[in-house]
């Protein structure tokens, strides 16, 4: 879209961002991606500047199926944070419908997004989605909203402040 602005738009300045771009594997189950892996954010910020969440549940869509539960296919999902304020640079999930998440959570993720703005949304229930705003232990991420820097034009999506140097 970016170069179609540019050549035939006359935006000369348009240019697209690669950073945190929603990535899926439509393998079964499928599996999404978004910004860094745990030991990427870790080497970048330092393994004291990052929090990680994970979640492993059974996805409801297996609720009624007549089978025991450690034989049902498992959703696992991790979000990775870095800074005080928690900004979200990793959101990971395999499991049934990774492929229909990730394209909201990577506009969150490039508009900034904090731990603190997922738990702020009201979850979607029944869905496997509303694990990634309800995961850990509601309301005790500091209560700062990363929508504080443009997603738009390929702008870089900021960094989060450090609590000590690399």
């Amino acid at each position: 879209r970016r170069l179609a602005d540019r050549l035939f738009a006359s935006v000369a300045d348009a240019k697209v961002s690669y950073e945190n771009v929603p990535t899926v594997v439509f393998s079964h189950p499928t599996i999404g991606t978004c910004g860094m892996t745990e030991p990427q954010a870790a080497a970048k910020y330092g393994a004291d500047n990052i929090k990680v969440y994970k979640s492993k549940f059974v996805n409801l869509f297996y609720g009624i199926f007549s089978m025991e539960s450690p034989d049902k296919p498992q959703t696992l999902m991790k979000i990775i944070t870095a800074g005080v304020e928690e900004k979200v640079v990793g959101m990971h999930v395999i499991g049934m419908g990774a492929d229909e998440m990730m394209q909201g959570f990577g506009v969150a993720m490039k508009m900034g997004a904090t731990k603190a703005d997922l738990d702020s949304c009201i979850a979607i229930h029944p869905t496997a989605a509303e694990e990634f705003v309800t995961m850990g232990v509601w309301g005790q991420s500091p209560q700062e909203t990363g929508a504080k820097v443009s997603p738009l034009m390929g702008a870089p999506t900021g960094e989060p402040t450090l609590k000590s140097k690399m």
